[in-house]
């Protein structure tokens, strides 16, 4: 975009796994999104990802639309058959990222299940020590996503790049400019972290962000605590939850932050199935209030 206001993009994810996202994208092209996050969710399931680019940016056409990232998302540091298939789409993912036009892959660090989060370090070097040199030859960035997948320190699944400890963690095993994250402030507040903060120290480390929210229902904690028999927080699209984004983009924008923000909505209890794209498109009106720009109306 030639518009510096614009300088940061308001974008959503597009569900890759199914072999029907560039059918997606270009049925959703016309409805204001400025960028798209293909993903898959484990396994390409054997696409051909160089055409699948290609019909992908077909699909876009000549919007000022832009594919930053791609995302794979699964455990690529253990050896069950769907591992091995997240790891090969990892390394398909690097391949024909620029069949997409992008420059990023995101997704989850993996981790060795069930186990202290450090057991997880010296397999996570192994691979991602590999990977980094791969995508370094193809120009490509690897950013990590900040989500716990139900795990935390001790034990856990998927990921392990989940709060500043770790991150400080992966980023000394593998010390390469081009490996960071795909931030979310969801996911810290979920650990009732403040993300504002983060934004000042480790804004240099995000590749990607991603457009979701959380509602922390404080009066459940006071009663009942984290983590218990009542849900303490949801997962929301942005514009339903606690965050304001104005600061967040406002704290991006200071520290020289430029890219993606594509929102993830499914998660949100009430916008959600049916109601997921009405809530969808709330969220990008309400991002591009809060960098400045255009609205778009309720396809409803």
């Amino acid at each position: 975009m030639s518009n510096s206001a614009k300088s940061i993009r308001i974008g959503t994810m597009v569900s890759a796994s199914g072999g029907k996202a560039a059918e997606r994208i270009g049925q959703i092209a016309d409805m204001g999104f400025e960028s798209f996050e293909p993903f898959f969710w484990q396994t390409t399931n054997g696409q051909d990802l160089a055409d699948l680019g290609k019909r992908c940016v077909e699909a876009i056409g000549d919007r000022d639309i832009t594919i930053s990232t791609l995302g794979m998302f699964g455990n690529p540091l253990e050896e069950t058959e769907m591992d091995l298939q997240t790891l090969q789409g990892w390394k398909d993912c690097i391949d024909n990222a620029h069949h997409f036009g992008a420059t990023c892959i995101a997704g989850f660090t993996g981790r060795i299940r069930n186990r202290p989060l450090t057991e997880s370090l010296p397999r996570y070097r192994e691979i991602w020590s590999e990977l980094a040199k791969r995508a370094a030859d193809k120009g490509v960035k690897i950013a990590f996503e900040n989500c716990a997948m139900d795990g935390n320190w001790q034990t856990g699944d998927w990921n392990i790049a989940h709060n500043p400890d770790a991150w400080e963690l992966i980023f000394n095993e593998t010390p390469d400019e081009h490996i960071g994250l795909e931030w979310e402030p969801c996911h810290q507040m979920v650990y009732l972290i403040d993300p504002i903060p983060q934004i000042r120290k480790w804004a240099r480390k995000f590749f990607h962000v991603h457009g979701k929210d959380a509602t922390i229902r404080w009066d459940v904690i006071r009663e009942h605590g984290v983590f218990g028999k009542h849900p303490f927080v949801f997962m929301r699209t942005p514009g339903f939850g606690d965050t304001n984004w104005t600061d967040v983009i406002s704290e991006l924008r200071l520290a020289g932050w430029s890219g993606s923000i594509d929102i993830e909505g499914w998660h949100d209890p009430v916008y959600r199935d049916a109601l997921e794209m009405t809530g969808q498109v709330h969220g990008l009106n309400y991002l591009k209030n809060c960098r400045g720009g255009d609205f778009v109306t309720d396809p409803a």
